[in-house]
């Protein structure tokens, strides 16, 4: 053992910056095996192994020929043992070598790829539940906090996001499907809550309850609200009290990004703007709308249109 260890610092410590790219490019290898095995039953037998490998070296150190032998022997039909008893994460580690989005793991930063899991998520549960018409009303928190209504009166869930889950939540039957979930980040914080009803006269004439709770949420909050209606089977988006109705799942999951990745500092703008025609004003152009502005209950209603965009309908 002590032999061993020498070599390896003659060896490797005191050659070249290519041993020292070597020792690093090994470690960052060993991380990723314990990343990929990391919450699973492969953690256990790789204790045993590990195991195994020092009652091997304590053989070989106190000399006990007999049981080094017979752990050499072992070791020969134990890496076939190894080969199928890690099948499932052998399979899961060359699929994310060869997946091409794994690489882009390396590029895109972890709230982007938060945001993305995030919309597909949502979108993939939206497009079941609408398939099989259950209704659905999920408020996802942005920078206002929901907490306090979900602690009122909703039931503390704290799981990972899954679109299974949510179809389960929201299934017939089940305890917690007339409320509202909560989603914070990646995590369903709470189901069951109920929401504030819009108090607008013409919201109560127009839509139902969960439309209601939506238009209701975002007009107090900035949440971001996904209604499946459980009669027509048509998934609608509410963000600041303003409805997208009849959306695809990828419609949704396209919004839904939008509205919740990471957004770039904006540019500050030029005291004197140029203007199409040539001509020079001041400030922002006049025409810009404003997220901000007195919402018009006329004008809520928002329908996608062919190229994806949303179109106002008076």
């Amino acid at each position: 053992m002590i032999d061993t260890a020498r070599d390896f610092f003659e060896t490797y410590l005191r050659g070249s910056w290519t041993s020292i790219v070597d020792i690093l490019l090994v470690a960052i290898v060993i991380y990723w095996l314990f990343i990929l095995i990391r919450g699973t039953r492969a953690v256990r037998i790789v204790i045993g192994l590990s195991i195994l490998y020092l009652v091997y070296l304590a053989a070989i150190l106190f000399g006990f020929d007999l049981l080094r032998r017979l752990m050499e022997t072992a070791a020969v039909v134990g890496l076939f043992a190894v080969v199928v008893v890690f099948q499932p994460e052998l399979r899961r580690a060359l699929e994310q070598i060869g997946r091409v989005g794994s690489v882009n793991r390396f590029f895109v930063s972890s709230e982007v790829a938060g945001a993305e899991r995030v919309a597909r998520e949502l979108s993939r549960a939206a497009r079941i539940l609408a398939g099989s018409r259950h209704g659905a009303l999920i408020a996802l928190e942005r920078e206002t906090g929901l907490q306090d209504l979900a602690s009122e009166s909703g039931v503390p869930i704290h799981a990972d996001l899954r679109a299974e889950l949510l179809v389960t939540i929201f299934y017939h039957g089940t305890a917690l499907h007339d409320g509202a979930v909560i989603v914070s980040g990646e995590e369903i914080t709470s189901a069951g809550v109920l929401l504030p009803l819009s108090q607008n006269v013409l919201d109560s004439e127009r839509y139902g309850t969960r439309h209601r709770a939506a238009i209701g949420i975002s007009e107090q909050t900035d949440a971001v609200v996904i209604v499946v209606s459980e009669e027509t089977g048509s998934i609608s988006l509410v963000v600041r009290g303003r409805i997208e109705r009849n959306l695809t799942e990828t419609q949704l999951r396209r919004r839904i990004f939008n509205l919740i990745r990471p957004q770039a500092p904006r540019r500050a703008v030029p005291f004197l703007r140029r203007s199409v025609d040539g001509r020079w004003h001041l400030g922002p152009a006049e025409d810009s709308e404003s997220d901000d502005a007195p919402i018009d209950p006329d004008a809520r209603v928002v329908t996608p249109s062919a190229d994806g965009r949303a179109a106002r309908r008076g």
